[in-house]
């Protein structure tokens, strides 16, 4: 399986099936806040993932599954090997067929819902158990057995799921994305070194105090803690998938000050860093 890669528009799409469908495995993951033009849906088969959306978080189990809507601002994280589905559909697909889309958003509360509308979710979840094992086998006929699952999901999520968005929040989302997007953009290109605020805040086209006001009202958190977070999920992904040293891979993404580093991988995964390595590697 390929290397996971944080993205904030662009994902990886089957040129067959337009959309993004796999089974993901791994010893762990952390991606700090970013987003997609897509809508993302995870189904979580073993282990845990800790979904945050919009400053709201929910920790997924076995056989739990969450929805996130297209260009909204989310993180995961999982501490421990995890196995879940991952289907990804581009809001270009969807325009296709529900020309509307980008009016609505699509609510999915799974084990929060009453009785008539969690059935509508565990539909939803046998679907992509139906689609999972299309995909696992790839037999005759794979294409246009998926397809149809596919749309069934499409025509449940937009029949049982999906809920009108205001237009001026539409304006001001659109508005705000595309500043979101150059900031993001500039520091994935330049993460391993540290971004001062005025030479951010001139790539937003803001005045620096502007700048922080904004950008700690759409991430959540300040722009030198997301700095330091998107530098600790490549530093979580090379410690727990290369026998490097720490000292090595914490140069390598621009992490300099090792106290704060350990302070940080602590509070996010619950021990030090040489004992999380050890636990995931047996």
């Amino acid at each position: 399986m390929e290397e996971k890669k944080i993205s904030y528009e662009e994902i990886n799409t089957s040129e067959i099936t337009n959309v993004q469908f796999c089974t993901w495995i791994d010893k762990g993951n952390y991606a700090p806040y970013h987003w997609h033009r897509a809508i993302e849906i995870v189904y979580v088969l073993e282990g845990e993932l800790l979904v945050t959306a919009e400053n709201h978080s929910k920790l997924l189990l076995p056989g739990r599954c969450a929805l996130i809507n297209m260009n909204v601002i989310h993180s995961n994280k999982a501490t421990k090997p995890d196995k879940y589905i991952l289907l990804q559909i581009p809001v270009d697909f969807l325009k296709k067929f529900i020309p509307n889309v980008q009016e609505l958003k699509f609510v999915v509360n799974d084990g929060l819902e009453e009785k008539a509308k969690q059935n509508k979710i565990e539909q939803l979840k046998k679907i992509l158990e139906k689609m999972k094992e299309l995909d696992d086998n790839r037999s005759e006929g794979f294409l246009l057995y998926f397809n149809c699952l596919l749309f069934e999901l499409l025509c449940l999520m937009h029949g049982s799921f999906s809920e009108k968005i205001y237009q001026a929040d539409m304006v001001r989302k659109k508005r705000d994305f595309a500043r979101l997007n150059k900031i993001m953009d500039y520091v994935a290109k330049n993460y391993r070194r540290n971004i001062p605020l005025e030479e951010i805040a001139k790539v937003a086209l803001f005045e620096p105090k502007y700048f922080c006001r904004f950008f700690k009202k759409h991430m959540g958190i300040t722009f030198l803690e997301y700095q330091n977070e998107l530098r600790l999920s490549y530093i979580y992904r090379d410690l727990i998938n290369t026998d490097d040293l720490v000292a090595e891979i914490l140069e390598r993404h621009g992490f300099a000050n090792y106290k704060l580093f350990r302070r940080m991988f602590k509070a996010r995964f619950d021990d030090t860093p040489l004992k999380v390595r050890a636990r995931l590697k047996n």
